[in-house]
């Protein structure tokens, strides 16, 4: 069973509900995609920017990976970045 669920981010950008949304769907789910929409800004450089605006918010660790205008979480160890931090 694929395990991938998808967003998409337009003109607002990253919102606190984005946030939000994508951590509860973290909790369950390993792999999120995530389109950049024509009115975010389709170039390289605005999706890299979002890319590491949206790990740096979230409290689960994920890294990701850049197809083209697609964003690809990957939840990272299962531990947050606060139990991370306490080594």
């Amino acid at each position: 069973m694929n395990s991938t669920t998808k967003f998409q981010i337009g003109k607002n950008g990253i919102i606190q509900g984005v946030i939000d949304s994508l951590s509860l769907v973290l909790k369950n789910h390993r792999q999120v995609r995530i389109s950049a929409l024509q009115s975010s800004g389709r170039d390289r450089e605005s999706i890299e920017n979002i890319a590491k605006e949206i790990q740096s918010k979230l409290e689960i660790r994920c890294d990701y990976r850049i197809i083209g205008f697609t964003i690809v979480l990957t939840k990272s160890s299962g531990k947050n970045k606060l139990q991370n931090l306490k080594l």
